[in-house]
């Protein structure tokens, strides 16, 4: 299996807190799917923390590098989504949302305090997650005649492929993710049923 086959994510939450001067860090390291759920997650955190000046957080979503966002929330330009960002990508984790939480102890800490502040209360949250391999999925729609569910259902269970969408009517319409490394020997099999159309979506 080569490591094109997987890609690094979390599937546990964590809580990290780091202290510089008064100043509390608190980073919230999650794992997240879309952007939608990443905003629900912020609003609830502020919600828990109204006291708090700054939620600063960064998050990067999906396999092709291009979905993440940084935030400093009014902290100086660069010094907290950034490094945030940084931690999870020096992991090389995706799917993967951290919220660092700022209460102020009266005493400035200046842009490489703050850089560093950040950097490490994600970190110290990122160490108490393990990291997990998951597949890297290929999605499938496959349609079949409802008498062929079983044949097709041991295929998906046997090589591991999850099952995203279904619909069962006469005839049974299945959305799956097969993963890269099984992908030829999946669709060998299911072809060979020749009663089952494939196509990629």
């Amino acid at each position: 299996m080569s490591n094109e086959d997987f890609y690094q994510a979390i599937d546990k939450t964590a809580m990290a807190e780091f202290k510089d001067r008064g100043s509390k860090f608190i980073a919230f390291v999650f794992p997240v799917q879309t952007p939608e759920a990443f905003k629900e997650q912020l609003q609830q955190l502020k919600k828990e923390h109204p006291k708090a000046v700054h939620h600063c957080f960064a998050y990067r979503i999906g396999l092709d590098g291009n979905q993440f966002r940084v935030s400093d929330d009014g902290e100086p330009s660069g010094s907290a989504g950034r490094p945030i960002l940084g931690q999870i990508d020096s992991k090389g984790l995706t799917d993967t949302g951290v919220i660092v939480v700022r209460y102020f102890g009266g005493t400035l800490l200046g842009v490489p305090g703050l850089t560093n502040a950040y950097k490490t209360a994600t970190a110290m949250a990122l160490q108490l997650v393990p990291i997990v391999q998951k597949p890297i999925e290929i999605m499938h729609e496959l349609q079949f005649d409802y008498t062929r569910m079983n044949d097709v259902m041991m295929i998906v269970k046997q090589c591991n492929c999850s099952v995203v969408g279904q619909e069962m009517q006469l005839f049974c319409l299945l959305r799956i993710g097969i993963p890269k490394a099984r992908l030829d020997e999946v669709l060998y099999r299911l072809q060979d049923m020749h009663t089952v159309d494939v196509k990629r979506v």
